[in-house]
This record gives C-alpha cells, structure tokens and sequence, in this order.
C-alpha cells in the first residue's frame, strides 16, 4: 500500500519471547498485504524474558486491525499493540558523519548543530560524528540543513516508543491471561 491521502502513520509494539525468524514472519505479514514497513526497531523490553519489535507504516484502520490479527496468530508472539502518534512517546536517534575541516571552517555549521540541539559523539582530525535525537522531522530538518555542507554517512534509527498509558500493557494481558489459566486450572 502506498502512502495516500486516506493513510496515518501507525506504531506497531510487538512482545514476544527472542526466537529466530520472528522478524521474517512479521515482514512476510505486510508484504503480502502490501503495506511498507517504514521502520523497525528491537530490543529486550521491561519484563525479563520478552522482546519488543516496534514497527511503524503507514496504512488506515481496517488494515491495521487485519495485520494485527494476523501478528496475534504467531505462536512466539505475546501479544500485539497498534498506536497512532497520540497514544504514545516516540524518538529516533540520528547520527550524522561530516568533515572536520567544514565544520571549522564553516561558522554556520556550528550555529545549525547549536539550534537543533545535536551533540558531537566523535572528532578527528578527519571528521566528526554528530548526534540527533527527535522525531522524523527534526532529524530529517537537520540532515537538510547539514547537506549543503557536505555529509559523508547519515543513518537514523528505527522508532522506539513507550505508551501513554500509566502502565505496559502487556504487563496487564500478561496478568488477565495469567488470571484466566489459574481459573481453569482450579475448575479441572
């Protein structure tokens, strides 16, 4: 599916246990309904032995709620939360590789990394490595201004997000799940 009037930007959270070929079956998801994965990120979460997988494209509900159900049928996969950019605290990390030389010799590059709020991560004598935090605009704002100065490397990461929510929300179908199987244990 392509990016058109009708389409939002959805954050997909998905808890699992860290088994191999987990992110294949999820790419094989959108493919076949096809929808481009704009990012993805992973990384163990809060609760010890559970993996968050955060992916974000752009689609509408209905689809949304099918590549949901379809996520919710793996068997690795815990459970499976859709967002839109209200429900939730997002960044992005970039980082950008420019020459030394242009960066002492180009007083404005100073004064663009200084209003964007980046931070040099590395210097030598041959470049110097600067780092962004933010949304995608501010990263993409930011790589825009630094290409007229010359960049070597750019990269940016996929989306980490937390939710607005007071809680994880996995920690409460985790709970109610856990719930459930002590109910039907005891009714056995």
């Amino acid at each position: 599916m392509t990016k058109n009037a009708d389409s939002t930007l959805y954050t997909i959270c998905v808890y699992s246990e860290n088994h191999v070929g987990l992110l294949n079956q999820l790419s094989i998801i959108f493919t076949r309904r096809c929808v481009n994965i704009e990012s993805v990120s992973a990384s163990r979460c809060s609760i010890p032995g559970v993996h968050k997988i955060t992916i974000t494209c752009h689609s509408n509900s209905a689809m949304m709620d099918r590549i949901q159900k379809q996520i919710a049928k793996r068997i690795d996969v815990i459970k499976a939360f859709v967002y839109t950019d209200s429900e939730i605290v997002y960044q992005e990390v970039a980082l950008y590789k420019v020459p030394t030389q242009r960066l002492l010799d180009q007083q404005q590059m100073e004064q663009i990394i200084r209003r964007h709020g980046a931070r040099i991560l590395e210097l030598t004598k041959d470049y110097t490595v600067l780092e962004k935090t933010g949304h995608f605009y501010e990263t993409e704002s930011l790589f825009n201004e630094l290409k007229r100065y010359g960049i070597v490397q750019f990269v940016r990461s996929g989306r980490v997000a937390v939710t607005k929510s007071p809680l994880e929300p996995v920690n409460d179908y985790l709970e109610q799940r856990s719930h459930q199987e002590k109910s039907s244990n005891h009714n056995h």
